[in-house]
Parts: structure tokens; C-alpha cells; sequence
């Protein structure tokens, strides 16, 4: 069976179909304290080799279609978003998730359906981006939003060709986790499959994280944030199934 597709996904019906496309992750090995408090009900924190992880994350959205309906100007968007991973147990199966503490996307309307449908914690800002290949051949993939009247961006470059993650690395731990999980107001939890085949990376170099991070992620992430990131690689990404979500 492909690594793409669980046994058991327990959903019903598409909710949305895109393209994740270069997709520049930076991945900081964190305290587990400093996450505790956004695990949702019913998982609990993954571990890579006993190690935990935050990750920092900017891709493209493109072609993107809400219950098979493209919508004009929400089609081919940014978004940057800072993640956790966990695990939840459901009888004999291990469910490998993603947990997100913010997202960042361009338009309201995107925000609106994220906070609605899933209770995502997700703001419309301006952003922008970057993707091109300079003189020595790097590819520079840059991602940036606007807070108050500061821009904020995070990137790095890639050399050479992509190849897909070796099986057991960290590489392999971060992009291929199929799930994701919301806290819900009433302290239950939302779980949703995703689905994608697997990505083909590059190792990062010229990492850059630039902004007002304490403003956006408060005190506690932004100290780790500051830091240089213990891993940085960059996905070429594809396209992607977001199932419905359900309750707990």
C-alpha cells in the first residue's frame, strides 16, 4: 500500500483538492513543554528518534478547488504556517498528524473557511513570494507576509536534483505525516486525512528567518524560533486531497 494512503482514513467525502508546491520547511528541535499546552485532546507529541520537533513552514497553494469548485482570485495563493506533529492511537493503527499552531494566508476568505471548517487558527496578511534560480544555479525559494507595517520572511536556497527521503530519516518524518488534528472550543478534537504521494526534497543552505516572531507566535516559540533551525530542506511538493474533517 502507498505510504500515502492509511488503512483506515474513518472520512467521507473531499473537502478540497490543490497543489502544495515548493514547500521551504525549517525544522527546530523543541522542549516538549513548549508545546504541551496546543496538543489537542485524544494525541499526543511524535517523536523522531526521541527528538521533537517545530517546524516553520512556506509553500504555494495552486489550483485549488473547495468541494470541486474553483473560486476565482483563491485559486493560487501563499501560505506560511508554524506545526507540530503528534500521534494518535485508534485501535491497532498509529495515526501520524500535524498540529497547527498559526497559519498565514493573503486572502480573508481563506482565513474564513480554515477557522470555520476546521477551526484553524489562520490570518489573512499580505504576502508575497520568491522562486528563482540565480547565476551559480541555486534555487532561491523566499516567502514573506506583512504584520503592521513590518514584512516578515522566511526561506532558503536548494542546489542539484531532488530525491525522495530515505525511509526511517527526519526528512521522511516531517513530510509524511497524513493527518491533521484541531482543538475544538468545547476541548474535543477535529481529525482530517490528507492525502499526497510522496515529496522529493532538497537539503537548505542561506537559511532566513526575518520578522517580528514574538508578535506573531508569542514569547515561548519565538525564543526558539531566534535560533538556527536544526534542519532545513525544501519539498517539491504535489498535488494533495484534504478529506472532511470529523469530532473525536
Amino acid at each position: 500500500m502507498d505510504a500515502s494512503q492509511p488503512a483506515d482514513s474513518n472520512t467521507k467525502g473531499v473537502f478540497l483538492t490543490a497543489e502544495w508546491r515548493h514547500l521551504a520547511m525549517l525544522n527546530y528541535e523543541v522542549d516538549p513543554s513548549v508545546l504541551l499546552k496546543f496538543v489537542p485532546a485524544g494525541t499526543e507529541l511524535d517523536r523522531w528518534n526521541g527528538k521533537i520537533f517545530l517546524s516553520l513552514v512556506g509553500f504555494r497553494f495552486l489550483n485549488t478547488k473547495v468541494f470541486g469548485i474553483p473560486f476565482p482570485f483563491h485559486r493560487n495563493f501563499e501560505e506560511v504556517n508554524l506545526r507540530f506533529y503528534v500521534r494518535r492511537r485508534e485501535r491497532e493503527d498509529i495515526k501520524r498528524g500535524v498540529v497547527f499552531i498559526r497559519e498565514i494566508v493573503p486572502r480573508w476568505a481563506i482565513a474564513t473557511v480554515a477557522r470555520t471548517f476546521y477551526s484553524e487558527n489562520c490570518a489573512a496578511l499580505p504576502m508575497s513570494h520568491q522562486i528563482q534560480t540565480i547565476d551559480n544555479g541555486q534555487l532561491v525559494v523566499e516567502y514573506a507576509w506583512k504584520s503592521g507595517t513590518s514584512w516578515n520572511r522566511v526561506g532558503l536556497n536548494v542546489r542539484g536534483d531532488p530525491a525522495l527521503p530515505k525511509a526511517g530519516s527526519e526528512e521522511q518524518f516531517i513530510t509524511e505525516h497524513w493527518w491533521g488534528y484541531t482543538a475544538q472550543k468545547d476541548g474535543s478534537s477535529a481529525e482530517y486525512h490528507v492525502t499526497h504521494p510522496a515529496w522529493r526534497g532538497w537539503s537548505g543552505e542561506n537559511v532566513l528567518v526575518e520578522g517580528d516572531m514574538e508578535g506573531l507566535y508569542g514569547r515561548d516559540l519565538a525564543s526558539v524560533l531566534k535560533n538556527p533551525p536544526a534542519s532545513a530542506f525544501l519539498a517539491d511538493g504535489s498535488e494533495v486531497t484534504v478529506a472532511r474533517g470529523r469530532r473525536l
